[in-house]
């Protein structure tokens, strides 16, 4: 009983670790249109692969002006960064 409950509670932990972000909501007409954050972006000199909504949330994975592998969300407001990973 106790390994079934030791488990169940490292699932947990696990799915919590690798939870999405919480963008904070707004209504979608006050949205930043994708096309205007892509360029920024690609103009601060990430390579896109992937630029899709996640919830609420934009989402991107590409590689950053260093060449690094990147996962990062954004408030589809304000365009800021709320979560990121990068490889290391």
């Amino acid at each position: 009983m106790r390994t079934v409950l030791s488990l169940l509670a490292l699932l947990t932990v696990t799915s919590l670790a690798h939870a999405d972000p919480k963008c904070p909501t707004h209504p979608k007409s006050q949205w930043m249109p994708q096309d205007t954050l892509r360029k920024q972006l690609e103009g601060q000199g990430y390579q896109i692969k992937t630029f899709k909504v996640s919830g609420q949330c934009y989402e991107i994975y590409g590689k950053d002006k260093a060449g690094k592998k990147v996962e990062i969300y954004f408030d589809t407001v304000s365009g800021q960064p709320v979560k990121s990973k990068v490889e290391s």
